[in-house]
């Protein structure tokens, strides 16, 4: 087999984010050789401890790296300010608007484990795909006096295009195909017997021209000869709120405006345990960043305790979007038998293992 060599930023940024990079670093230099792959990195600074030593949150040499050298990136964790600083903004939400990264692609999985009790009893194997660019995080607003003398009045923009509606709907469609392609490799039969689906979630009953619009334009993108073999329905979001929590076992891809994707995803985050399992990926046409949901989390800062499984995941959710799903695939089952097994987990998860214990025990299983 051919290799291929890909350039990988890294971006600690806070916390333990300069716990759980380095693990993710790791994991990507111990794939097994048969995969073909070899990778490069560089070292790229973000996040509120390069703002109070620089003035910048994001210098541009991490922006410049990432559009002109890297093929992907793994992004730590940001430590929040607990008041308003002036001149400091989130380098996460710049990077999503410089790198024009439209889709924030969510997993989130259950895995039995001896080690810990999942919240709910059914399996959960999802992911949510919010638009990343628009809808209210456009964050034009405006507060004026009422005119009839009875206070003010705050008004905010909702802004739903076409084109956006139609990539993250697109981008959903594909990795149901590719979801589906990864379980039919799969060893259980319940995995392989899963359906590609996607749901479309909107409020066109009350916003019809906004969330209309996102209905009918991803509707229209899923109707692809592509997506032939994808299942399409859709959900008022109230309504899926109340499914997801019920029947979570149910759903495959969830895609939605940024708005509702944003409370969806951290709605099911909550149902697989922990926010140390749960990755992410931020997405664009040219580069994408894994992300673990967790934060910087500084009270565990320096301990060595810090779970890096969401970060090993974030791994793999960039292999996939570098069209490397068998390298993905490797990492995911890694990290499945690790929860199974249930030796080597960390504290979040009522387990002793540190940082490092849990890396080497997933390394083992690649």
């Amino acid at each position: 087999m051919a290799s291929r060599t890909l350039r990988i930023g890294l971006i600690p940024g806070d916390g333990i984010g300069r716990e759980v990079i380095p693990a993710g670093k790791k994991i990507l230099e111990s794939l097994p050789s048969s995969l073909g792959l070899k990778f490069s990195f560089v070292d790229l600074d973000a996040g509120y401890e390069t703002f109070k030593q620089t003035g910048t949150a994001l210098p541009d040499k991490t922006v410049e790296t990432l559009q002109k050298e890297c093929d992907g990136a793994l992004f730590g964790a940001v430590s929040s300010p607990t008041t308003k600083v002036a001149g400091y903004t989130s380098p996460i939400v710049a990077l999503r608007k410089k790198l024009s990264l439209f889709a924030n692609v969510r997993p989130c999985k259950t895995t039995l484990s001896p080690a810990f009790a999942s919240p709910t009893p059914h399996p959960i194997d999802l992911v949510i795909v919010r638009e990343n660019t628009e809808d209210l995080y456009v964050k034009e607003e405006k507060t004026y006096a009422d005119p009839s003398g009875e206070g003010q009045i705050a008004e905010a923009i909702k802004r739903i295009s076409s084109k956006a509606s139609w990539r993250i709907a697109n981008i959903a469609g594909e990795i149901a195909v590719r979801r589906q392609k990864m379980r039919e490799s799969a060893a259980s039969a319940e995995e392989k017997d899963k359906k590609a689906l996607v749901t479309i979630t909107h409020k066109s009953n009350v916003l019809s021209q906004t969330d209309g619009l996102f209905r009918s334009t991803a509707r229209e993108a899923l109707s692809q000869a592509k997506f032939s073999s994808v299942a399409i329905e859709e959900q008022i979001v109230d309504s899926m709120v109340y499914k997801l929590f019920l029947q979570p076992q149910y759903y495959d891809v969830i895609v939605a405006p940024n708005l509702y994707g944003d409370l969806l995803s951290d709605g099911a985050a909550a149902l697989v345990g922990s926010l140390g399992l749960v990755p992410s990926a931020n997405v664009g046409d040219g580069i994408v960043i894994g992300e673990p949901c967790h934060g910087s989390a500084p009270d565990i800062e320096g301990k060595g305790i810090a779970n890096p499984i969401a970060t090993i995941r974030s791994v793999a959710v960039m292999l996939e979007f570098l069209d490397l799903p068998e390298a993905a695939n490797v990492i995911y089952r890694a990290v499945d038998a690790n929860l199974a097994e249930g030796s080597f987990v960390s504290p979040d998860l009522g387990g002793t293992a540190k940082t490092s214990q849990v890396v080497n025990d997933i390394i083992k299983r690649l």
